[in-house]
């Protein structure tokens, strides 16, 4: 097995020269504010808001009075335009909230909602106050809220989570350290505030923490400071199951230092944590100021990379660093836009910040297609207002760790020679390359609709975290995230980011072979079930890391828990309807095959559906063929099932042509129950995977734009409604021609044949033109037809100009195909990402010592013999006989 790829390490911040027309527009020195970033509108780009805060400090070094207290506590609101990079001071109409600082902040859409805070009357208010930025007529809302709220307090959270939910957790109520979380529902009238008592790990009372949403829906709650002053190191995600349970989660990893008054925000799955303070209030130092926790691998990094223990100290550092001591400030503010992050703001000891600093999450992640942040790309990012001295940055080039990093303009585009380039470069640039696919999720700034505030009313506007309509376009990712060939020496387990017109293997589609001839199934006796079977076959089998094939073929289960398994399963299959209802962001994946080892591959480099993996924020859909022609038929399809009891609402299903009896009679399935189980229990077990095979769905639809099934539309699919009215149990024999073209149907060789053609597999099967996929998809207001059903060479392929993917997950199909597997990732803003591994080199040991790959080699070469493989698609075809299981 690879290994994992290396995680880029946290960004470099730098001042950044802004602009206003009067004093008055600028924000000036500040500390306990808030800073948010709002989605563009019709007459203005992506904004940051800034509001509140403390402007003025009492005591300090010329004090004699100890310790110093925050003054000038103020309710200006300055809005940051990233277009022009310039401030202004925005007066909205209506009555403002008071003013206060160490209060909480939250964007809805092109809102902004404040709560809570303290200000020169003491505590404020528990009352929600929304500033409405749909238009040019900004105007102040307060929410009419019935029942009892969280109270008041301050250096508590906030924000809005799953794009509905604003989650309030912790802070200060005057008596005490809270640890409380409340949740109030944007889009349910009458507004109420709930009380939540989540399941799980449960964090402590705090103050002075950071929470911040991820795009997914978690939210995590990030350090803070105990009842006790401790500065706290921990991190919780919290987030709500479809069942409407909330739950903690410890968050893993080690965190590099404890601290208080810092600053966190989200980009993509990366959490920025900068600053802060530590016990006695004393600023954070070192690389520690600067740190990431990247929820996707569960890590911490500083500037130096993997953070392995806590208070890490300042290695390779030995000289002054203008950029870490530009990050000694705590009481800051951090927001981001795209995938560019920004800070304003803060305390130094005893003196209070007016500096704006930025960073960028990645130079490889920058969306070529954003236009948000061509001006700051435009200069240098230096500020006439900062010592020189402090700067380490300049117009083309800056360094990171002593390595020379590409400037924020050059890495916006990756060509074909840079890519080549790449692939041939050191171990040290095969490191920054190898963290592309964290960043995929990342999507540029877009317009949003128009929304109104009425009547101390709010509507939430369908966006994701970063401003982005969800209601927008389907559309492939202009790249592939690929794990490298590479299985030893430094580029091991590399990850690359590749375009996709240099997927030259993209049309060679294999032929594959099946057969429809009959075969009988049998009854079977339900048995009482064992407690725990679902997490016994989970705990033994989801091993994305370290799984091998067992030298001993004998299977681990028995017929009787085998029968239980299945039926446990079949019980949720018969609550389904046969067409799935799915959200997203969604993983897809194709043809397995009984590929168990492909499939966890995939988990490894891609997340694996677990509360240790991201089955809490993304789900996981399969499209058939689980069983057949692999060795572990049995591990492949015992684990889906004992997942799909485990997660019924995040795992999904639906049927492929193998799954029926009369196919996996033939080729290898039956043979592998009976070899691994024995006769008898082999084949009772056979019997009874079969029987609920024929409960399960059969196509699923993703936000109602995407429709996902096994084979095609063939000749006599023309609505989702025919796939709606086919009723479960159905039998291959029993199936009409629609249930046939489902599961069975290819589209045809390329864009150019139209219409419907004889299908290769054999006779009454048909193959779609492009024609007939653009037809479907317009009468059905769909954009994007996803299927699996043919090999491919690099995984996936598109046809009709796009309409449709056909996707393939297991790699080198057959043992003689050579192809890449890949999986398909639909983002909550419906960008189709596709990640792909190669086919595993063969084993360096001799087959003598590798007992396992011997086993699996002689399988696949006895299975060929009978049911021999063809050709890829475009090689010259074998004189086979029509007739014969070659040619079906």
């Amino acid at each position: 097995m690879a290994s994992k790829p290396l995680l880029y390490p946290a960004p470099t911040y730098h001042t950044l020269e802004t602009y206003w027309d009067t004093d008055e527009d600028a924000p000036g020195p500040r500390c306990a504010h808030t800073l948010t970033a709002v989605a563009a509108t019709k007459s203005h780009g992506a904004r940051l808001i800034l509001f509140g805060g403390a402007t003025a400090i009492e005591g300090g070094a010329g004090s004699s009075a100890p310790g110093i207290r925050l003054d000038g506590v103020t309710n200006s609101v300055h809005a940051y335009d990233v277009l022009t990079r310039k401030w202004t001071r925005i007066r909205p109409a209506g009555d403002p909230p008071s003013p206060r600082a160490a209060h909480a902040a939250a964007a809805v859409g092109t809102m902004v909602v404040f709560q809570g805070g303290i200000g020169p009357a003491g505590h404020s208010t528990d009352d929600l106050y929304v500033l409405d930025l749909s238009n040019d007529k900004y105007k102040w809302h307060r929410v009419v809220v019935q029942g009892q709220g969280p109270g008041p307090r301050y250096g508590h959270v906030m924000d809005l989570v799953a794009q509905r939910y604003l989650v309030t957790v912790s802070g200060n109520d005057g008596r005490r350290v809270l640890s409380d979380a409340w949740v109030f529902d944007t889009a349910q009238k009458p507004y109420v505030w709930q009380r939540l008592t989540p399941e799980g790990d449960r964090p402590s009372a705090r103050m002075y923490a950071t929470g911040s949403a991820r795009s997914d829906g978690m939210f995590l709650l990030c350090g803070g400071r105990d009842i006790s002053g401790t500065p706290l190191a921990d991190a919780y995600g919290l987030l709500m199951h479809r069942n409407g349970q909330w739950e903690w989660t410890l968050a893993p990893g080690v965190c590099p230092s404890p601290r208080y008054q810092h600053a966190a925000v989200f980009v993509g799955a990366r959490l920025h944590v900068t600053g802060g303070a530590l016990r006695g209030g004393r600023a954070m130092e070192g690389e520690a100021a600067i740190a990431v926790l990247d929820t996707a691998a569960g890590v911490w990094l500083d500037r130096n990379g993997l953070v392995t223990s806590s208070s890490r100290t300042n290695k390779g550092h030995k000289e002054h660093d203008p950029a870490l001591e530009l990050m000694r400030r705590g009481r800051h503010a951090s927001a981001s836009i795209g995938v560019r992050l920004y800070i304003y703001g803060g305390l130094r000891g005893d003196m209070l910040l007016d500096d704006f600093l930025i960073a960028e999450n990645s130079p490889f992640q920058s969306d070529i297609n954003s236009p948000v942040l061509t001006s700051e790309r435009a200069l240098p990012l230096t500020s006439p207002r900062l010592n020189p001295s402090s700067i380490a940055s300049s117009p083309s080039t800056s360094t990171l760790n002593g390595r020379s990093e590409l400037s924020s303009s050059s890495s916006m585009s990756m060509d074909k020679s840079s890519m080549e380039k790449l692939a041939e470069a050191s171990a040290a640039e095969a490191e920054a390359a190898s963290a592309v696919w964290k960043a995929v999720q990342v999507a540029s700034t877009g317009p949003v609709e128009e929304r109104t505030v009425s009547d101390g009313h709010f509507q939430v506007p369908e966006t994701t975290a970063d401003g982005t309509d969800t209601k927008a376009d389907v559309r492939l990712h202009p790249r592939a995230v690929v794990v490298a060939k590479e299985a030893v020496g430094n580029l091991s387990g590399m990850v690359r980011q590749l375009s996709l017109d240099q997927f030259e293997n993209e049309s060679r589609r294999m032929i594959p072979l099946n057969s429809d001839l009959p075969y009988p199934t049998k009854k079977f006796t339900r048995q009482k079930s064992p407690q725990g079977l679902p997490k016994k076959i989970i705990c033994t089998l989801l091993r994305p890391r370290n799984w091998k094939a067992p030298v001993n073929r004998r299977f681990f289960l028995d017929s009787y828990e085998v029968g239980e398994l299945c039926y446990a399963a079949e019980q949720i299959f018969m609550q389904e309807p046969t067409v799935l209802q799915l959200k997203a962001p969604i993983k897809v994946f194709g043809d397995l095959h009984g590929q168990f080892g492909d499939l966890m591959r995939l988990f490894d480099e891609y997340g694996f559906p677990s509360t240790a993996g991201d089955i809490t924020y993304i789900d996981y859909l399969f499209l058939g063929d689980y069983v057949d022609r692999g060795q572990h038929s049995l591990e492949t399809i015992t684990l889906l099932l004992a997942l799909k009891i485990e997660y019924p609402e995040n795992v999904h299903l639906i049927r492929g042509n193998h799954e029926a009896a009369d196919i996996n009679a033939l080729f290898g399935f039956r043979l592998e129950c009976i070899e691994r189980m024995g006769e008898s229990d082999g084949i009772w077990a056979w019997t009874r995977f079969n029987q609920l095979f024929n409960f399960l769905p059969l196509a699923a639809l993703i936000e109602k734009k995407i429709i996902c099934m096994h084979g095609g539309i063939g000749r006599s699919i023309n609505s989702v409604e025919q796939i709606e009215k086919l009723e479960r149990p159905i039998t291959m024999d029993a199936g009409s021609i629609i249930l046939m073209d489902l599961l069975w149907s290819d589209p045809t060789e390329n864009d150019s044949i139209e219409g419907l053609r004889p299908n290769a597999r054999g006779p009454g099967l048909v193959t779609f033109g492009p024609d007939r996929v653009t037809d479907f998809c317009k009468k059905n207001k769909l954009q994007l037809i996803i299927r699996a059903h043919e090999c491919v060479m690099d995984g996936f392929e598109r046809f009709a100009q796009g309409q449709l993917i056909t996707l393939f997950s297991a790699t080198n199909y057959c043992g003689t195909a050579n192809n890449a597997g890949a999986i398909l990732v639909v983002g909550r803003g419906l960008v189709v990402v596709p990640k792909l591994i190669h086919p595993l080199p063969p084993p360096i040991q001799s087959p003598e010592t590798s007992p396992e790959r011997v086993i699996d080699d002689t399988w696949m070469q006895e299975l060929n013999i009978q049911r021999p493989p063809t050709p890829t698609r475009g090689r010259p075809q074998p004189d086979h006989d029509r007739s014969s299981l070659a040619y079906i």
